[in-house]
């Protein structure tokens, strides 16, 4: 009987076994002054990221390797910076470390602390065009630099048939070896989260709305006196 055409064979849980895989799980914080609605989307979040990997090596096999964003450090002196940076992640790390897992340094200190500078530049609110153009410059190559030796490090550390899992921000540009299988870790509290921070963005008030309320304040101050 010939093949039905159209029809798309699923691969099998043994075929996925073979080669490197990388695990990558939305780095969330829990931010400070949030609110308790919040705060439950934040834990639900991270529950359900426990819950993903679980499942997934129970199908594909033990994770190997942990890789985290701005740890520059392997072994217990990255351990200790990524319990005191997010306990979450942390807690999920722990598990796999109790497991055999290795936590790998993820982030050279130098071009680390480079980007962090640059950040801050920016962060200020630079007057200058040129010395704007300076700096953005300087933190984009930087930023490039940076993304290519994690990269490199997850290439080099992540031996065959290996699992590895990096927690990283989204929004990264980091451009992972073309024989790894990448699996996007998102939850559904990912959504919600992503929801609740553009709903509470889109409540702030603009630049210039500060501006005119504060106008307005000293105009009516004036009035009193």
């Amino acid at each position: 009987m010939p093949e039905e055409l159209g029809k798309i064979e699923k691969p099998s849980v043994e075929e996925f076994r073979k080669g490197r895989k990388l695990y990558f799980v939305p780095l969330i914080y829990r931010g400070q002054e949030f609110p308790d609605d919040y705060l439950k989307k934040f834990n639900r979040y991270w529950n359900q990221v426990e819950d993903k990997m679980s499942a997934l090596e129970l199908k594909l096999g033990k994770v190997n390797k942990i890789y985290h964003e701005l740890i520059p450090a392997s072994g217990e002196d990255g351990i200790k910076t990524v319990k005191e940076l997010n306990d979450k992640s942390y807690e999920i790390i722990k598990n796999r470390l109790d497991k055999g897992a290795q936590l790998e340094a993820a982030e050279e200190s130098a071009l680390l602390t480079e980007l962090m500078d640059w950040s801050r530049c920016l962060a200020v609110g630079l007057q200058s065009q040129k010395v704007f153009t300076t700096v953005y410059e300087s933190y984009t190559e930087i930023s490039k630099k940076r993304n290519e030796y994690i990269a490199r490090q997850i290439d080099e550390t992540l031996k065959a048939d290996e699992i590895g899992i990096l927690f990283m921000r989204e929004g990264h540009e980091v451009q992972f070896p073309e024989d790894i299988q990448v699996f996007y870790i998102a939850p559904p509290a990912l959504d919600e989260i992503g929801r609740w921070l553009r709903d509470r963005e889109g409540k702030q008030p603009t630049k210039q709305e500060k501006e005119d309320e504060e106008q307005s304040k000293n105009t009516n101050d004036q009035d009193i006196d």
